[in-house]
């Protein structure tokens, strides 16, 4: 049975989707087979980042619907061994997706993949919660504002009402320059404010906005700083010894 992850933010704009697609990329590179399931309904990015929106026939709601079968809604990306997305649904659902549908759907995308990664709207709507209700391990994404840790307090809390105590952070786009200067929290400050284990880093580079813009995970490149750093940060997630 493949692991599901949950990718959650508090706020919009932490670069959550973009660091959903990257850990998808690097699992999928080192041979394992991977699933990336868009669940922010009406607001879908994760077709773009990955470069496959003309791809996209179904998606997940068709799937619950039952308006086709899950390897219909399955889009492989043909520049890695084993990833795929399915993409959430154009509109937002009207309330007939039940917590009973995804589970369904989650267990059984983890009988066929090693990783099921769910990238969840941002905040702590239905629609979060939605896509919590299976995942084993929570991975919030975070930038260095005072309002983004402040969210992900409250995110952290609510996983934990919902019964998922496994769950780390990431810092996105640090400048390093910023939090020198006193103008950003720094790690340290940030640390003390998260109750939860610290994944890691990842410092604001163009070169990601750049990839992410083009269809093309950053991590797609691998003799760079930021891959090997992806890589650090992913085997905390996964807990890889």
């Amino acid at each position: 049975m493949g692991r599901i992850f949950l990718i959650a933010s508090g706020k919009g704009g932490t670069g959550k989707s973009v660091f959903a697609s990257n850990m998808g990329a690097l699992l999928a590179a080192r041979g394992s087979s991977v699933v990336l399931v868009d669940m922010d309904m009406g607001l879908r990015t994760l077709d773009i980042y990955m470069g496959l929106e003309s791809k996209v026939v179904y998606n997940v709601y068709d799937v619950v619907s039952g308006l086709c079968r899950i390897k219909q809604a399955l889009i492989k990306d043909k520049r890695f061994q084993s990833l795929y997305l399915m993409a959430a649904a154009p509109r937002r659902d009207d309330g007939r997706v039940t917590p009973l549908h995804m589970k369904v759907l989650f267990r059984r995308l983890a009988e066929r993949f090693d990783y099921v990664i769910v990238d969840s709207p941002a905040g702590i709507d239905e629609g979060f919660l939605l896509s919590a209700v299976s995942a084993e391990k929570a991975v919030i994404v975070i930038t260095p504002e005072y309002t983004a840790i402040r969210d992900a307090e409250i995110v952290d809390k609510v996983l934990s009402e919902i019964g998922i105590h496994n769950k780390c952070y990431v810092i996105n786009k640090v400048k390093s320059e910023l939090v020198a200067s006193g103008t950003m929290p720094s790690i340290a400050e940030i640390n003390g404010i998260l109750r939860m284990p610290f994944a890691g880093i990842i410092q604001y580079d163009d070169n990601i906005h750049v990839a992410a813009n083009n269809g093309l995970p950053i991590v797609f490149k691998k003799d760079t700083y930021i891959y090997r750093n992806m890589e650090k940060i992913v085997d905390r997630i996964i807990e890889r010894r």
